[in-house]
This record gives structure tokens, sequence and C-alpha cells, in this order.
């Protein structure tokens, strides 16, 4: 196991109902200072764990161990952190309680303040739903958080947005007929349509047409497909892939107490210096919808990534985008919050 475990008891979700006995499983990389203010936060994403994260993170890098104490938690629903396949009875597989990001930056929270004393935030950083989580840092906790830098991440499902995951969730949900009583037969096997679905949402137009999948080793269309998004995600387990969908679809930064749905108020809380960088072509998660959220954020500027690589422009595969967020978040942080 090369990751560490905060145990959270038994919480109230932000829906009312108890998980009990609920974690979150977290991995840190360098050391916390004795000020405590070299701290960053960067959240896993839809589908991933704490490992698809180190790709951002390396000596001489913006990310760097030895100047910071950076904090990758893993997503409640991921498989790691409390999931569908990792809850006992009576809240296993279909059966998960519904859980928001509000809910999970609220439990991150917890463990930094509980566990390590943390107080401020130099940034908080992070992709696609691990982008969401940013913004939701910045809304929840202005005061606390210095930074965020969200990429190829919205701050809330914009209605294509949650028409796309619908879309992802409906061919899993076919396989058993659209019955929610027999969620529990899922299996592996029938998350091979979901890969399929998923692959025309997760890279562009241009993507496709200059066959850059060639680049990747792969000899035709159909291979690519099969090789890299029916087996990405047939190895995920299907009952926590409708938790994470749910979370997703329902991750407005609005959505709570705090601002009751008035998204343009949240934007507008968010004190955090902002560096939002879409993907150009990202086909559900897109520039002009950052565009909006950016304009609203006080200290916000938008970079969008100049890339084909769609949604997965911020997914750490292609070099020159990731050189650009690299570059980008390097920037934003020899930027004092106080000038």
């Amino acid at each position: 196991m090369d990751y560490e475990i905060f145990n959270l008891g038994d919480v109230i979700l932000q829906s009312g109902m108890t998980l009990p006995n609920a974690y979150l499983a977290y991995k840190t990389y360098g050391k916390l200072n004795e000020q405590k203010d070299n701290v960053i936060v960067y959240p896993t994403a839809f589908g991933d764990q704490h490992i698809q994260n180190e790709w951002l993170i390396g000596s001489g890098m913006a990310l760097d161990p030895k100047k910071y104490f950076i904090i990758v938690p893993n997503l409640l629903g991921n498989g790691l952190s409390s999931s569908p396949s990792n809850t006992p009875p009576p809240f296993d597989r279909a059966n998960f309680p519904q859980v928001t990001i509000y809910d999970n930056v609220r439990f991150q929270h917890q463990l930094l303040t509980e566990k390590f004393g943390i107080e401020k935030i130099a940034l908080v950083v992070g992709w696609s739903m691990g982008g969401i989580q940013a913004f939701q840092w910045g809304a929840s906790y202005p005061e606390m958080v210095e930074r965020i830098a969200p990429f190829g991440g919205i701050a809330k499902p914009w209605p294509h947005t949650f028409v796309v995951l619908e879309g992802v969730k409906a061919s899993l949900l076919s396989a058993v007929g659209f019955d929610s009583s027999k969620l529990n037969q899922l299996s592996s096997t029938h998350m091979r349509a979901v890969g399929r679905v998923y692959a025309g949402w997760g890279l562009s137009h241009a993507f496709y047409r200059e066959e850059h999948y060639r680049e990747m080793g792969f000899e035709t269309l159909e291979d690519f497909v099969a090789g890299v998004w029916e087996n990405s995600f047939m190895n995920m387990d299907p009952h926590n892939v409708l938790a994470m969908l749910w979370t997703g679809q329902h991750a407005d930064i609005s959505a709570n107490p705090s601002y009751n749905g008035d998204f343009d108020k949240a934007l507008q809380s968010i004190k955090a210096l902002a560096c939002i960088m879409p993907g150009s072509t990202d086909l559900f998660c897109t520039a002009d919808d950052n565009e909006y959220e950016a304009k609203r954020i006080p200290n916000a500027v938008l970079k969008p990534i100049q890339s084909i690589w769609g949604h997965f422009a911020g997914r750490g595969i292609n070099s020159a985008d990731n050189q650009f967020i690299d570059d980008n978040l390097n920037h934003l942080l020899s930027h004092s919050t106080n000038e």
C-alpha cells in the first residue's frame, strides 16, 4: 500500500445520509515545513487514483516535493477512499450513498486541519473532476486557499456536460435494462460500452482525424478504441463508476448552504489567485464554460491549453501540454497573494 488512510468515522453527507466508518485514502510528497505554508492539494479526477497524478509531481517541476508538501486525496468512490467496492453492507455496490464534491472537499479539509494542523494552502490544483474540487476549495474556504489552478475542469456541470455524463451512465444502465433493482448484477464486462461512449468525448475531432493514435503505437482506430478506452474502463468497478458519475453530475460549487445555488456569487467569493486552463478542443469541459467562470472570479486568468488532445490535454500524456501546465503553475506559484 503506497498511500495512507485518514479515518473520518461516521459522516453525515450533504444528502443527510450517514456513511459509517468513512475514510479518505491519500498520499503525500515532500515535507511540511515549520510554518506549514508550503502546502499544495492535488485531488484526483473521475476514475483516477493518486498514482495518475504523479506525472505532474517531480524535482525541478512546479510541484516539487523538495519545496512543497503535496497532498493527493483520493475522490470518494474511486476504489481507495470509501467507495461502493470497499464499503461493507448495507452501503456496498449500488447501495452506496450519494456523495458530492462539497462532501469530498469538506472531508479533505478535515484531513488537512485535524491530521496536519494546516491553516493555509498555497495552491489547490486538479484536472477534470479534480479541477472542480479546486474551484470548490476556493469557494468553500476562501480565506484558506491562496491559489487555485483547475485544468480541464469546470466549476459545475453545465447542461451539455451533464448530458455527456448521462450518456456515459446510460450505456452502463442499459446492460440491466435500466432496472435499478438489478444494478448489483453489473460487472466489469459491462464497462466495455462505457469506454466506447467516452472515447468520443475524451479526445478532439482533430486528434482522430489526424490519426494521432498511431503515435501511441496503435495501427487502427479499432485497436485504439479497444486497447485504450475499453481496457481502461473495464478495469474500473461499475458501481464505483456510477457513484463518481453522480458526483460529477451534481458538482455545482454553489449547491450548498453557503451559496444556495447562486453560482455567480460562489465564483465571486473565490479570493484565490486563479489560473484556469481549459483544453482548447475539450468537447465537454469547454473553454467557453471556463471563460464565463473566469470572468466572475476576481483574481482569475484564463490560459487555454492549445492542444488537439481535447479533454485529455490535462491527462499528462502529451509533452507539450504537460510543459504548458507546468509553466503556468510555476508562474502562478511565483506570484504573491499580497501583490
